[in-house]
């Protein structure tokens, strides 16, 4: 029955109507919440519960801890003192620097040249005590006490080497880059004991390359300053 008094003259469906309000409002949805307020807190527990569970899952992080074993660091530039063309140089280098890049990053000497950095291409070619070497496979410290010999020592006193004067008589070169190597190869040639054949020369020569494809006249020169030595 509806609570409170009625109004005069109220007709039957105004008594139903008014019964059902006060039902209503005796019984709200979902207790003392909304529908809205209901699923807002709703989904609001679902993400925290989603939230603590994937924290729950991610691993702990991992903290590195130093090797026993790790590799020592290089060590600094130590003195080096080298014969090169003659004089006496005291310079520091590291233990790992070859005799190419020593020549020409540290003594700024860059008639040596770096091709191939192997040892395949014969453009670093220097002499060590007489020998020909490929200075882009040596240490620079290996070298001291030894006699070193470059492209910049073979001319003396303004006058050019007799491979020298043939490489340019003959046009043993086109680019020029791997023309220091091939010269002091040919001079180390005119030391050892080779045939005097052109077959012979070229073999002794085959270390080093021309990319340009100059061999003919390379061979030209050796031969023609084999005559002046």
């Amino acid at each position: 029955m509806p609570k409170g008094p009625l109004e005069p003259n109220a007709r039957p469906d105004d008594i139903v109507a008014k019964d059902r309000e006060d039902g209503e409002a005796e019984k709200p949805a979902f207790g003392r919440f909304s529908r809205r307020s209901f699923l807002g807190q709703l989904g609001a527990a679902g993400l925290a519960a989603t939230t603590s569970t994937l924290a729950a899952a991610a691993p702990a992080p991992v903290h590195e801890q130093p090797s026993s074993t790790a590799k020592p660091k290089v060590p600094g530039s130590v003195p080096v003192s080298l014969n090169i063309n003659g004089s006496e140089i005291h310079t520091t280098l590291e233990p790992r620097v070859t005799l190419l890049d020593a020549l020409r990053e540290n003594l700024q000497m860059p008639g040596t040249k770096k091709g191939c950095d192997h040892g395949q291409c014969g453009a670093c070619t220097v002499h060590i005590n007489g020998r020909r070497v490929n200075s882009c496979l040596t240490f620079a410290i290996m070298h001291q006490g030894d006699k070193i010999t470059t492209i910049e020592g073979l001319a003396q006193d303004g006058k050019l080497h007799p491979v020298q004067a043939a490489f340019v008589e003959h046009d043993g070169f086109q680019c020029g880059y791997c023309t220091p190597g091939q010269i002091m190869s040919a001079v180390a040639l005119l030391k050892e004991p080779v045939g005097k054949d052109d077959d012979s020369v070229r073999e002794f020569m085959s270390g080093n390359i021309c990319r340009c494809g100059a061999y003919t006249n390379i061979v030209a020169a050796v031969q023609a300053a084999r005559q002046q030595i």
